[in-house]
């Protein structure tokens, strides 16, 4: 008889027992003569076939369609630096929301290291056994370099999801707010609390969308070019987002008329901060468990607020991203997931939102079973343009 865990009884460590993920042959080995098809010495042919012609590996493996969730455990959800082992529940769960949502096998890696180096030099070596590479809660500023450096070695889709898929359904949600409160992304004052993965990669997208006033804060105030104590990722954010329109200072500074709030930080926004805020203001407080606004204080000030929760309105859930983004990157055996691609996912899902828009419902929920098909589309459409698609 197997022995009771030390949680038993409690129905999230009741789930996880035995862990979230098996694998599952595709074929079937009832007899000597399916064996030595699937193994020797039926699969030595195909092993001197891809010896011959290194494409075909992607006609006779599973690599094209499997991708690598890769972390070294140091910025787990809001848990923090919690290590490799601590992570691994995390990266199943990635796993398996890449089968269940976009149809993509998924192998969880949690890497005994975080220097930026070995993390590369690991990466890249197991690369061949893998169509993509999702690098996962990997802390900043380290995940700027690993990604950029792993991007220019490989020559397939690698996407650090705490950057880019937060950014996605950030920019598809607010597309809708926008669309909603009757504004224009050039028209619109945004301040972003955080200037971790997560804030500059919504930064970023939110630059490209042509959101134009954007002041980016970090524990010391709006990153702006008269601060020496700058990171160089830091140093170009300032540039291109508060320098423009002169904006320093506090939180506090910056959201005085402020028409849109973005938390991607915790920690708390005192009251009177979000009542300076302009009229039909828009607050995403993205931390988790507790987000920077609480949707009761927000909804005081705001039109639209949307959370990181699933027990609240406009979840801002990143598995509305990845699997589809991923799915359509391997559609078209895409070589990288360009900035075209990730644009083309956040206007498939705010498009999904359609006649239905609400102050309640900016962004579609992560069970809608249009999602994946949708973004999938836009996304090998935009590879295809982008001149990075295979086929």
């Amino acid at each position: 008889m197997e022995p009771q865990h030390p949680h038993a009884g409690d129905p999230v460590f009741d789930l996880h027992v035995g862990g979230k993920m098996e694998t599952v042959s595709t074929v079937a080995l009832t007899g000597p003569d399916e064996l030595s098809l699937a193994y020797t010495p039926g699969v030595a042919r195909v092993c001197e076939a891809i010896a011959a012609d290194p494409p075909m590996t992607q006609h006779y493996t599973w690599v094209p369609n499997v991708v690598a969730v890769v972390s070294d455990g140091t910025a787990v959800l809001g848990l923090g630096d919690i290590g490799p082992a601590a992570a691994m529940p995390v990266m199943e769960g990635k796993a398996v929301l890449f089968k269940q949502f976009g149809g993509v096998d998924a192998v969880p890696i949690c890497l005994d290291t975080t220097d930026v180096e070995e993390i590369i030099e690991t990466v890249a070596r197991l690369a061949p056994s893998f169509g993509g590479i999702n690098l996962e809660d990997i802390s900043a500023p380290r995940c700027f370099e690993i990604e950029d450096r792993l991007k220019a070695m490989l020559d397939i889709p690698v996407f650090h999801d705490d950057q880019h898929g937060t950014a996605v359904v950030v920019l598809a949600a607010l597309k809708n707010a926008l669309r909603l409160t009757g504004r224009t992304a050039e028209g619109t004052r945004v301040v972003i609390s955080g200037a971790g993965a997560a804030g500059v990669a919504v930064a970023r997208i939110l630059l490209e969308a042509g959101v134009e006033d954007l002041a980016v804060i970090d524990r010391q105030g709006v990153l702006n070019s008269q601060r020496s104590d700058l990171t160089p990722v830091k140093a170009a954010l300032a540039r291109d987002t508060a320098d423009k329109f002169g904006r320093s200072g506090s939180l506090a500074d910056a959201m005085a008329g402020a028409d849109v709030y973005i938390g991607v930080s915790g920690g708390s926004v005192p009251e009177e901060i979000v009542a300076s805020m302009a009229p039909d203001a828009i607050i995403f407080g993205l931390a988790n468990p507790t987000p920077e606004v609480h949707p009761d204080l927000a909804h005081k000030y705001a039109r639209v607020v949307a959370t990181g929760r699933s027990d609240f309105p406009n979840q801002i859930n990143n598995v509305l991203a990845f699997p589809g983004i991923f799915r359509g990157a391997f559609d078209v055996h895409a070589t990288a997931i360009t900035e075209g691609m990730k644009l083309a996912a956040a206007n498939a899902l705010a498009d999904l939102v359609g006649d239905d828009l609400a102050a309640d419902l900016v962004i579609p929920s992560p069970f809608d079973p249009r999602v994946p098909g949708a973004v999938r589309e836009a996304v090998a459409t935009a590879a295809r343009r982008d001149g990075v698609a295979r086929r």
